[in-house]
């Protein structure tokens, strides 16, 4: 299995977690989105398992690899925006 293979389905499966366990990711997604909080850990969830899957699979893998660095870039502003704001 291939590096990125495995990393699409960690990412994949992370992204599920967020359905299965939503009060997990609670205390981290509080501080980028603390409107409407479980709403947007959903939101991040769908978006984990479709970039996860995508990357995973060969077919889609550079459309997923650049999603997934648009997705971390986008994330890493909301938290940078939150840690800004709490201070």
């Amino acid at each position: 299995m291939s590096l990125l293979r495995a990393a699409g389905l960690v990412l994949a499966a992370t992204g599920a977690a967020h359905f299965a366990a939503p009060k997990a990711f609670e205390p981290i997604s509080r501080l980028p989105f603390p409107n409407d909080t479980d709403a947007w850990i959903k939101r991040n969830g769908a978006t984990e398992l479709a970039l996860g899957l995508a990357v995973s699979l060969k077919k889609t893998r550079k459309i997923g690899v650049a999603g997934t660095v648009a997705y971390t870039a986008w994330l890493g502003a909301r938290v940078a925006g939150g840690l800004k704001n709490a201070s």
